[in-house]
């Protein structure tokens, strides 16, 4: 099975992690293995690490040599990785986010532009999208929109999402994209559709997104080997600040660049959905304790 998945920043990917013969990675998101494809052509091994079903079997399936898949959240790669025999690996990939082929699955619930039950979950554990917009109370719908979304209009989309579940359940993606999309003035939001920030404060909600960023890089400290290399790709500004302060803060990272790596023209023109994504680079200090930094 051939695996298409477009990686972004890969080349910037590559110069920050500095895979060898002899190496050893975890992708802590596995997704299309579009970045471990290419870790593993470097020469490198690599630890995959997905808690998306079908983006294991699609790993599975493609039998890419010397690569290892577990199953299981990042946030937990620690653990994971000693379940195998594993304490101490030379670097640590984090894409954060829906990978395309999951954008593209219309079934999964996370585009606003194709008809789908609303779940927007990674697993089938937790709580559901549907769960949240038919059962939460309408300041935690709004509270959960400002904060993950940024969405300056949540009250307001709160509210006709209340008085649109009192008629009936609200189940499908274009459901709830076209109450978003009544409740917005004037029925739209400057150069995006506005149901996208909504959608993206639910996904990131229901998964538990920036929780897992934090004990992913948590994590990460505990088995990078001193003068390996963590990288860290987001495409959210709540994301992109949690990184930047884990590896500006006391926990045993230096960070390689200043200001995150962005795509270039070039690879937006091949692939638009770089065009939000960022990515910070950093190496483990050679006197980092053993077993993690202070976060």
């Amino acid at each position: 099975m051939t695996l298409t998945h477009i990686p972004v920043l890969a080349r910037a990917v590559l110069e920050g992690l500095e895979p060898a013969e002899g190496k050893l990675f975890v992708d802590g998101t596995l997704g299309g293995a579009g970045h471990t494809r290419l870790l593993l052509e470097a020469g490198a091994r690599v630890i995959g690490i997905d808690q998306d079903p079908y983006a294991l079997n699609r790993a599975r399936e493609a039998a890419l040599e010397g690569l290892t898949v577990l199953e299981g959240n990042f946030r937990h790669m620690d653990e994971l990785l000693r379940a195998v025999g594993v304490t101490q690996v030379d670097g640590v990939l984090l894409d954060i986010g829906v990978s395309s082929f999951q954008l593209d699955d219309a079934p999964r619930g996370f585009s606003y532009h194709e008809e789908a039950p609303l779940d927007m979950r990674m697993s089938s554990e937790g709580t559901s999208a549907y769960e949240v917009i038919n059962d939460f109370e309408p300041e935690e719908i709004a509270a959960i929109l400002y904060e993950y979304g940024e969405e300056r209009h949540s009250r307001r989309i709160a509210r006709e999402i209340v008085q649109a579940r009192s008629e009936k359940p609200i189940e499908t993606t274009t459901e709830l994209a076209a109450i978003i999309k009544r409740a917005y003035p004037g029925g739209h939001a400057r150069g995006i559709h506005p149901a996208r920030r909504s959608f993206q404060a639910l996904r990131i909600y229901v998964n538990d997104e920036l929780g897992a960023l934090q004990s992913g890089l948590e994590a990460a400290a505990r088995i990078i080997r001193p003068g390996g290399r963590l990288a860290v790709i987001t495409f959210h500004s709540l994301e992109d600040r949690i990184a930047k302060r884990f590896l500006r803060g006391e926990n045993g990272f230096t960070p390689v660049n200043k200001r995150p790596v962005t795509a270039d023209e070039a690879e937006l023109e091949a692939n638009p959905r770089a065009r939000s994504a960022k990515l910070r680079v950093a190496t483990r200090d050679l006197d980092a304790p053993e077993g993690g930094g202070t976060a």
